[in-house]
């Protein structure tokens, strides 16, 4: 069996974490309104979460065709210390972990935290934190 195709379960996958990210009241209310993006704006307000980096790999069977995505969320405050960061990154993971999203063209096994790195950026003012998450999809 083929590996199956890279594209569309990749913005399949994109597609609904952005849209259950932007639907969840809670998350929305930390970042202060509808601040979830997939290409930030050029001056962004502060505090907004960023889908970022994804990598996927072919997770096929005999029988069956899937593929592993392992994607990377960013979160970004600039409020002093990292209380801001952590609370949205904790709610990143309340909203995706274990979620039962549904997607177009391919069927999601699961999505799970697998990492999160909160960190001060250089310069002192800006608090990041990278939220990383492994999917497993079966596809068409």
């Amino acid at each position: 069996m083929s590996p199956a195709p890279i594209a569309a379960p990749a913005l399949a996958l994109r597609r609904a974490v952005h849209a259950a990210l932007s639907a969840d009241t809670v998350l929305l209310a930390l970042l202060g309104g509808p601040r979830v993006h997939d290409l930030p704006p050029p001056t962004p307000a502060f505090p907004y979460v960023t889908l970022g980096e994804a990598q996927i790999a072919d997770w096929s069977t005999a029988t069956e065709r899937g593929q592993e995505h392992r994607l990377t969320l960013h979160a970004w405050s600039r409020q002093g210390g990292h209380g801001e960061v952590h609370a949205v990154a904790e709610a990143v993971q309340q909203v995706l972990h274990d979620a039962a999203l549904v997607l177009e063209g391919c069927r999601l096994v699961n999505l799970r935290l697998s990492s999160a790195d909160i960190r001060r950026e250089a310069g002192g003012t800006l608090y990041h934190a990278l939220i990383r998450f492994r999917a497993v999809l079966e596809t068409d």
